[in-house]
């Protein structure tokens, strides 16, 4: 059977060793599953604890994509297998996750995410969380979930607060995707290498002087990094977000979600990625864009801990209602791309109905991430 995460070790010029991670399943565009989740905790746990490990490198086999996102046919075909609320599935699927995006935004040591293709849903949980995120011209990063009945989790309630504008707002709500620039405007990448700079990158690692002492190795790998972005001269992909800022800022500030709804729809957007954004919003599910809207209410100060404990309330919840199934279905089963929403406007959406994703099914010292600080 093909090894689902591969790992490596390589030896530095100073004798320390490089931990290199590959998400090792290019037919599925590296979906994460749980298996895969759980690999990596506990690898990364080993290498954070071995002092001869000085640094991670995270990638994705094939030159497609990072990480395309959580393995969510295998969650649907759980939840359709098991009535039981909250799914046992659902809780160790995405509890785990969550822990183990938790942990890298928490690593000691310098982890570097090769964020080339495709990087989306729990693959940008992954890269956000990395101390130091590779964009190529081929990233295409984007939180799709309204597509599927979801809504931005992977930390996303916590990391898309901190984009200027309310623009993580409006990703959220519309799936909009980023390109490389894109990424470097909205903090969610630190620098764009050459499509094949991956090696490169990994010779200069094996060349730096890791003896340094270690609170100098994430400013030395930032240093590197930075000297590997300024020799390759690739040209930015023009910042579809720095274009159309103020436009989204004005949308995101009308006041309420029907407000922001119905100038999506009432305008005809001449700039292409505004115009595909809302038509995206159109198609997805309504009770994702509520939720979403209420998240960003609710998680403006809450600490990342805190943030990744409502989502996994909401997700849980999430997969005890119908929308997620159907997106699922509609976009990734039968791929007939014709969900039938639970409530198909926002209009049709009862009072209370948003309010009750939020619920937690635990008591606060049983929640499963409640060791979280």
């Amino acid at each position: 059977m093909q090894e689902i995460v591969l790992f490596e070790e390589r030896v530095t010029a100073s004798g320390h060793r490089l931990g290199i991670a590959t998400l090792n399943a290019e037919k599925t565009l590296n979906a994460l599953t749980l298996d895969m989740i759980r690999l990596l905790q506990q690898q990364l746990s080993a290498w954070e604890a071995d002092p001869g490990l000085v640094a991670v490198v995270l990638r994705g086999a094939g030159d497609k994509a990072f990480c395309a996102g959580g393995d969510v046919r295998s969650l649907r075909r759980a939840l359709l297998e098991d009535s039981r609320t909250p799914n046992p599935y659902a809780v160790a699927f995405f509890s785990e996750e969550y822990r183990l995006d938790y942990h890298l935004h928490r690593y000691r040591k310098p982890v570097i995410v090769w964020g080339g293709g495709i990087v989306m849903g729990g693959g940008l949980g992954l890269m956000a969380g990395a101390s130091h995120r590779v964009a190529t011209p081929s990233t295409r990063i984007a939180m799709p979930e309204i597509t599927i009945g979801l809504y931005p989790d992977v930390a996303g309630s916590w990391f898309l607060q901190r984009m200027p504008a309310r623009l993580g707002l409006f990703l959220g709500l519309t799936g909009a995707p980023l390109n490389a620039h894109d990424a470097l405007l909205c903090n969610l990448a630190d620098y764009m290498l050459a499509e094949d700079g991956q090696e490169a990158l990994l010779r200069e690692l094996g060349r730096a002087d890791w003896s340094r002492p270690a609170a100098r190795h994430h400013g030395m790998v930032s240093a590197l990094l930075g000297a590997l972005a300024e020799s390759g001269h690739e040209a930015m992909p023009d910042a579809n977000c720095a274009r159309n800022l103020l436009t989204v800022q004005r949308l995101m500030s009308l006041g309420s979600l029907d407000a922001v709804a119905a100038a999506l729809a009432g305008t005809a957007f001449e700039d292409p990625w505004l115009a595909a954004a809302a038509r995206s919003f159109a198609q997805g599910c309504p009770t994702s864009a509520a939720v979403t809207w209420e998240i960003f209410r609710r998680a403006r100060h809450l600490s990342l801990a805190d943030a990744l404990r409502m989502e996994l309330a909401l997700s849980v919840n999430f997969c005890a209602r119908p929308d997620f199934r159907e997106g699922v279905r509609a976009l990734l089963v039968d791929k007939d791309r014709a969900p039938h929403w639970h409530y198909p406007t926002l209009a049709a959406t009862p009072d209370g109905w948003v309010e009750s994703h939020f619920i937690s099914p635990w008591p606060a010292t049983e929640h499963p991430l409640a060791d979280l600080k």
